[in-house]
């Protein structure tokens, strides 16, 4: 992970040697493979959560620790298997790499699943121009209350408070450069009783909708510009053998159907925390742990 540079020559023509390492250049190696138990990427992860990001203001439940939804509860008397009680919050060094590998200097992002505040203020802190779209209202004022005491206040995120399946279809003075998103996992997490919010659809329903949202957000992505989107597999509830529904494939199609390229693929791995607690009773019906989600990225011919 490292290349030698020279960066000029001494008195008898001899070249002057620098050790050149890939995350001086892209924080983190561009490889499909990101680590979030890393030395650098940990340290990078307390430096922006000592900014005030706290996304799982404006949920109910209680917050999942670590990572873009990592499965750990932060609290055992809760219990592991009461998934209903658990929210996520998304790793903010994921995001800068996103917007630093993936959108040009000052570039415009969508993000059609808002949610929690850190993809916003990571962005606009960053000098990138976010909007995302949220179904709730409650979690839209606490982002704006969170954004406000990190971000200059002539520089903030816009977040848009309604369904992205009608919001997206209004007029847009100009499309976007890039596209970052992570959609809800199905039903794992049920953030609403909203009739529009995906996470308490049935499959049938959300898979469609699911579908509409992800071609109406890529309609306003430039062309050449790319759409990275965040997903991991979940269980379905209705399926006595507890059978995946299969939302990565889903993602891919939806995206190629779109009109989108299938052109990068990344695994993010998450902290191991309670995964070795919970293995030995998610194999006695041989299901393995999940510890990594998907990230999926797209390119707009």
């Amino acid at each position: 992970m490292e290349s030698q540079q020279i960066v000029g020559y001494d008195l008898f023509g001899q070249p002057i040697v620098k050790q050149k390492y890939l995350r001086d250049d892209f924080i983190e190696p561009p490889f499909s493979v990101l680590d979030t138990k890393g030395g650098n990427w940990i340290n990078r992860k307390e430096k922006w959560k000592k900014l005030g990001i706290r996304s799982e203001v404006g949920r109910n439940s209680v917050v999942l620790a670590c990572g873009t939804d990592t499965y750990r509860a932060i609290s055992k008397k809760e219990g592991y298997n009461n998934r209903e009680n658990y929210v996520s919050i998304f790793d903010p060094v994921l995001c800068e790499l996103m917007y630093r590998w993936f959108v040009p200097e000052g570039g415009t992002i969508l993000d059609p699943f808002a949610g929690g505040s850190v993809r916003g203020i990571v962005a606009n802190y960053l000098g990138y121009h976010y909007t995302g779209i949220e179904l709730r209202q409650e979690q839209v004022d606490s982002n704006r209350e969170q954004a406000m005491e990190i971000c200059e206040i002539d520089n903030q995120p816009q977040w848009y408070v309604g369904d992205s399946n009608k919001v997206l279809d209004g007029e847009w003075l100009h499309d976007f450069d890039f596209v970052f998103t992570c959609p809800p996992y199905a039903d794992l997490e049920v953030y609403s009783d909203l009739p529009d919010d995906l996470s308490n659809m049935d499959y049938d329903t959300f898979t469609e909708t699911y579908a509409s949202i992800l071609k109406k957000a890529a309609s306003k992505l430039k062309k050449g510009g790319y759409a990275a989107i965040v997903v991991g597999e979940v269980r379905r509830k209705d399926d006595k053998d507890g059978a995946y529904l299969g939302l990565v494939p889903m993602t891919i199609q939806h995206c190629v159907n779109a009109g989108l390229i299938f052109y990068n693929e990344a695994i993010l791995l998450n902290p191991v925390a309670s995964a070795s607690m919970r293995a030995a009773g998610h194999m006695k019906t041989k299901k393995l742990v999940k510890i990594h989600q998907n990230v999926l990225i797209f390119k707009k011919p």
